[in-house]
């Protein structure tokens, strides 16, 4: 069986739906430490042509806290109005935006305070617009030593739900070490992202952008057809 696991992201870029269609179940991160420098409550757009950093506002709290333990802040539907314009404003000449605009409101606007609830319906929102069908578990359902760090937590987990291959990011190459997995029984693979290169109006080329900017210039069929343009190594 082949297993991804990863914290859960706001509209991510392709390469973490790449990940998610790829193996036959995709554990998220609910007790894990939320971390302010990473990607879980923010993303890019295109704006004026150009990369622009959007965040979903969180109340105030504990840098020792989990994600399931953050909430979204009290005056957060200002702040999804804001961002509802700004992708509106950005994108209404994109191809597929009428197609795309209601999804994305559907998920911004989701009336749920707690961090870990809001983004677990938006990756299982977008996995369903996507037709991917792998099997979603939230790590804390999952009866595993919590407490493990790193390489050993994954490793421990692969063995509770019975995987024999654990599919990681590339980035994941310094982190894991293959012949730390294989001791353990586990194939070790990672995804990586090939190219993608697609129109956005008339400028410049913007890559990685979230997953937004892929659906708004590309047909549903053309963004299924992406998740498999990785190379496994």
């Amino acid at each position: 069986m082949k297993l991804g696991i990863m914290q859960p992201y706001i509209f991510p870029y392709i390469g973490y739906f790449q990940l998610l269609n790829a193996v036959d179940e995709f554990v998220i991160y609910d007790n894990i430490q939320y971390t302010k420098k990473g990607w879980i409550n923010r993303n890019r757009i295109l704006v004026n042509g150009k990369d622009k950093l959007f965040t979903i506002p969180l109340k105030k709290g504990s840098d020792y806290l989990d994600i399931k333990e953050r909430f979204l802040s009290d005056d957060v539907q200002t702040h999804q109005k804001k961002l509802l314009n700004l992708i509106n404003q950005n994108y209404k000449k994109a191809p597929y935006f009428d197609s795309i605009y209601p999804l994305v409101e559907s998920v911004i606007s989701y009336d749920e305070s707690n961090l870990f609830s809001f983004l677990g319906n938006s990756i299982r929102v977008l996995a369903k617009h996507l037709q991917i069908n792998t099997k979603i578990i939230v790590s804390s359902s999952i009866d595993a030593s919590h407490y493990l760090k790193g390489a050993e937590r994954v490793v421990d987990i692969c063995k509770r739900v019975g995987a024999s291959q654990y599919f990681n990011p590339i980035g994941g190459t310094e982190l894991y070490d293959v012949n730390e997995f294989s001791g353990e029984g586990i194939e070790l693979h990672f995804v990586k992202t090939k190219p993608l290169v697609y129109p956005q109006f008339k400028n410049e080329f913007v890559p990685m952008l979230s997953i937004i900017d892929v659906m708004m210039f590309n047909s549903s069929e053309q963004v299924i057809a992406m998740l498999n343009e990785f190379d496994l190594l």
